[in-house]
């Protein structure tokens, strides 16, 4: 019978050679190869050694550090939203995790008692490790502790390693983390992305400084914290004429790279152009600004949603060897960040009015530049829009496992023939790629077809 594993959770148990077909795994207590004791020689009175005083570790559940993309390989622990004792329901936001990407709210995939938190915030751990545990009774937690192969959790956290490089504690000495800040480089990760905050990340980008000029951070592990870019020196001296810098690629960008190649190499893609009179697209948005505080990309986004209402192919995801159709439009936005992109998600788009889509898109986007991305993986379409740099048509990698992705050119001036006379006009090129395993051509034409329709006659199709 089918059955649903959580990730990271125990599929299969495989027996050593030479073990007797049908005899049992030893359990977490009993001693495994090398030992030099059996279970038969130990008093069957004896309580196991790696159990807790009464307490059975089969009672405890483990929260795993998602893995929210392909690419992510650790997560920091940003913040909680819960404390040791309370009760969770399934889907409730629980804390808040940095990825290779972004800040996420990270929803439980399980419910009951939080028995504890294994992480502090801003400490970091491997995907699929525990981050908290779940327990009625703290005996079963300790059991559970106690046949880990340290005794504790093992997860690595960056106070820990900042207690091993002989790093003073944040709390302490706060005027002297602040001078050792400005004097050592900053602290990147694997991939070497800076450490920094999300809010660090936003303020630097505001003011124009890079972070890795900042030095290291008075946060945690040497992270950047708001405070070190509120008080560092606008204008870092430049590299020398003609002088080559070398660096890590920064993770963001080595993740991208991986996800688009893995994109355009799995993923047949086709691709179709289309050019829209927008003429009535700009009149209709200009009109509607004052009210709703709505772009021409929200407008945009409006009547993809609209569009993708009658095209359930569109509104798709391929998983593995599965299609999942959804039953409203979920719309990713590109948004440019720090050393690349993200794809916050704007879900039920068909649903909405357009001032309540301006609203949602304002928000998810501001996020996003923040750090923070909202609905992740749950988008089947996206939008990508070049035009504010004057790109009149370009095409665009889908972001898998999304069945497309529209990508939007400037609205510019030029001339249309239309019966056999040339009028002035302003037009919009759209250019979309569709994953052929699930949109073919004839899909793909008919639903630019209608939204060309919808952008060509806002007034009465958008409301």
């Amino acid at each position: 019978p089918q059955q649903t594993v959580q990730v990271g959770g125990v599929l299969a148990e495989v027996e050593t050679s030479g073990e007797a077909a049908g005899a049992s795994v030893p359990a977490a207590s009993e001693p495994q190869a090398g030992s030099t004791d059996s279970p038969s020689e130990k008093s069957s009175s004896e309580p196991p050694a790696a159990s807790g005083a009464g307490g059975s570790p089969e009672n405890v559940r483990p929260i795993l550090m998602p893995q929210a993309s392909n690419t992510m390989e650790e997560g920091i622990l940003v913040a909680w939203k819960v404390s040791e004792g309370d009760t969770i329901e399934v889907g409730q936001v629980i804390c808040e995790v940095e990825t290779d990407k972004a800040t996420v709210e990270y929803e439980s995939p399980e419910a009951g008692r939080i028995a504890r938190l294994l992480l502090k915030e801003n400490e970091a751990a491997p995907i699929k490790e525990p981050i908290a545990l779940l327990a009625d009774n703290d005996a079963d937690v300790e059991a559970y502790l106690a046949t880990r192969d340290t005794g504790a959790p093992a997860t690595a956290t960056a106070g820990a390693a900042a207690s091993s490089a002989g790093e003073a504690p944040a709390s302490e000495a706060p005027g002297a983390a602040a001078t050792a800040a400005v004097s050592a480089p900053a602290t990147r990760t694997a991939g070497g992305r800076v450490k920094a905050s999300p809010a660090a990340r936003k303020l630097a980008s505001e003011r124009g400084l890079d972070l890795a000029a900042i030095g290291q951070g008075s946060g945690p592990g040497g992270r950047i914290l708001s405070s070190d870019v509120a008080r560092a020196k606008v204008g870092a001296p430049a590299a020398a004429d003609g002088q080559i810098q070398r660096y890590p690629m920064p993770k963001m960008r080595r993740a991208i790279g991986l996800n688009l190649q893995r994109s355009k190499q799995t993923i047949p893609h086709f691709y179709l152009s289309a050019t829209v009179d927008a003429a009535a697209l700009v009149d209709y948005y200009r009109a509607r600004k004052p009210q709703t505080g709505c772009t021409i990309n929200d407008c945009i986004v409006l009547a993809t949603g609209r569009t993708m209402a009658e095209f359930p192919a569109v509104r798709s995801q391929i998983v593995e060897d599965e299609i999942l159709e959804y039953p409203h439009a979920n719309i990713g936005i590109a948004v440019g960040v720090e050393h690349g992109l993200v794809v916050p998600v704007v879900r039920n788009v068909d649903t909405l009015s357009l001032d309540q889509l301006a609203s949602e898109a304002k928000r998810v986007v501001e996020n996003a530049r923040m750090g923070k991305l909202d609905n992740v993986g749950q988008g089947n379409f996206t939008i990508t829009n070049l035009g504010m740099f004057g790109v009149e048509a370009f095409s665009a990698i889908i972001n898998p496992p999304e069945s497309g992705i529209l990508a939007v050119g400037a609205a510019r001036e030029s001339v249309i023939v239309e019966d056999g006379a040339i009028r002035a006009a302003r037009v919009m090129t759209l250019t979309i790629s569709t994953d052929h395993r699930i949109v073919d051509g004839v899909i793909a034409a008919k639903f630019i077809g209608r939204l060309k329709e919808f952008l060509e006659h806002p007034d009465t199709l958008l409301g």
